[in-house]
């Protein structure tokens, strides 16, 4: 089950109907990532050069600084922050997989944008908050590793089904469904993590969850 579930959502992933969200998630990225860029500039120029004006040295030292630490920062923050702008469009992921293979069942209810918001930044502070903890257990060898897959299929497992099966069910009624299945939905969590692992298709995560998890659900139900 789990497994043609991921079959299913691999084969749908680079589906044209797909790329917009893709596009719209880099897109808004990049905007807050020259937004950042032109506030940080800002703030050197109006209020530290003044102060610095006697050691230039210093502030070229500085200005050079800023723009390794934007570069290496946005490394880091690429995948985060398209996760969150991604979290926002998933209801436009879902409905598409629904109407494509489910033509037969009744479509989801899309989840209202105020509660979008707050799970696209649920979804990313779980990614954060999950590498984070394995990234503490990178001295202790074999299990940072194994702790990454653990703890990321189990929180990313929980909160995207969560997602898929709320366009049909109650919190209530999701919770429950949530522990029946509790081992698929973990199992199917250490697939989304293991795609998450792989450096530049991490990008694509949260569209490859969406769909995954909107075959489990149809599955399970």
């Amino acid at each position: 089950m789990v497994i043609e579930a991921a079959r299913l959502a691999a084969s749908q992933l680079f589906a044209p109907k797909f790329r917009h969200v893709l596009w719209k998630s880099l897109g808004l990225t990049l905007l807050l990532f020259i937004a950042s860029w032109i506030m940080l500039d800002n703030t050197i120029s109006l209020f530290i050069a003044p102060m610095l004006g006697d050691w230039p040295w210093i502030l070229t030292a500085l200005v050079w600084m800023m723009g390794v630490g934007l570069f290496v920062g946005a490394g880091f923050l690429l995948a985060p922050v398209t996760a969150i702008f991604a979290g926002l469009f998933l209801d436009d992921v879902a409905e598409n997989v629904e109407a494509h293979s489910y033509p037969q069942d009744t479509p989801g209810t899309p989840v209202p944008i105020a509660e979008a918001l707050v799970m696209a930044l649920k979804f990313t502070l779980v990614i954060i908050v999950a590498n984070l903890f394995a990234l503490m257990l990178i001295l202790i060898p074999g299990i940072n590793f194994a702790a990454f897959f653990v703890v990321n299929g189990y929180l990313l497992g929980r909160e995207y089904f969560t997602f898929a099966a709320m366009r049909f069910r109650s919190q209530s009624e999701t919770r429950a469904l949530r522990e029946a299945n509790s081992t698929s939905i973990f199992m199917a969590g250490m697939v989304i993590a293991g795609f998450m692992a792989i450096p530049i298709l991490n990008l694509l995560t949260p569209i490859f969850a969406a769909i995954m998890m909107v075959h489990l659900h149809k599955m399970v139900r």
